[in-house]
């Protein structure tokens, strides 16, 4: 199910996944040191890229000098999940999750929600996203394959969302501040997500770290009396084509 979810959404949007209403986001990417694209993992999994770079609709490469054969590659971004790793994180990073609530910060194509949905019993999955143009998509999928139930897609900026995190049982970040907003909103950000998710036993899901998410920014979060990070078996998962790098990158912390 999750991949016609996957075709149904690549049916309204363009080859990068990025709306032209991600100004920051769109101007972040131009500025990385190398050449990179957005590519969505959810949507396009390698196999499908491969065949996209046959067809001549994609290429992994830039040319370094311009129309000379020496090429590098090019630097991939992906603001959702991959199938595999909602697989990894729904069987093997979260525990049973009957009677929970979930909460996807910045839930944008709300692949974590249809995982979340199809792969554990939660009580309820919240998205929060602050981009009407996704929340309109997501409330799409979600009365095509009636998900209605269990999800639920809010269209706010969470640092409204205080009672929503103060309450979740579990809380999951993708990539979510970074290419959005500018340090400083940033920095306002994880302020207030560390405030308001203190809910003693529950549990946060980083991409990357909190340590590597925090570095460089102006706040004032010490991490050691908030949260203590869990370990993950990385070798537990059992599909022989796994992308090691794209698992190790997802880190699950325990809210003290």
């Amino acid at each position: 199910m999750l991949k016609n979810i996957a075709e149904d959404l690549r049916k309204c949007l363009p080859l990068e996944t990025m709306l032209s209403s991600e100004h920051l986001a769109l101007q972040k990417i131009q500025q990385r040191p190398e050449p990179t694209i957005q590519v969505d993992a959810f949507l396009y999994d390698e196999d499908f890229i491969d065949s996209l770079c046959e067809e001549g609709k994609m290429s992994r490469n830039y040319c370094m000098v311009c129309g000379s054969h020496q090429t590098a590659p090019l630097g991939f971004v992906s603001h959702s999940f991959s199938l595999m790793e909602l697989k990894f994180i729904y069987h093997h990073v979260l525990p049973d999750l009957s009677g929970k609530v979930l909460v996807d910060v910045g839930s944008r194509l709300g692949t974590v929600l249809y995982g979340g949905y199809l792969y554990s019993s939660a009580l309820q999955l919240y998205g929060v996203e602050l981009n009407g143009d996704f929340c309109q998509l997501q409330e799409m999928i979600i009365k095509k394959y009636q998900f209605t139930d269990r999800i639920k897609v809010l269209h706010a900026d969470i640092c409204t969302q205080g009672s929503l995190l103060q309450n979740a049982d579990v809380v999951i970040m993708n990539n979510v501040f970074e290419y959005f907003l500018d340090e400083a909103e940033q920095a306002r950000a994880w302020e207030y997500i560390s405030h308001n998710v203190r809910k003693q036993g529950s549990l946060l899901v980083t991409v990357p770290s909190l340590e590597e998410s925090l570095s460089g920014l102006q706040v004032n979060i010490q991490l050691s009396p908030w949260v203590e990070q869990i370990p993950l078996n990385y070798d537990i998962y059992p599909e022989k084509d796994i992308d090691r790098e794209a698992v190790e990158q997802i880190h699950l912390y325990r809210i003290l």
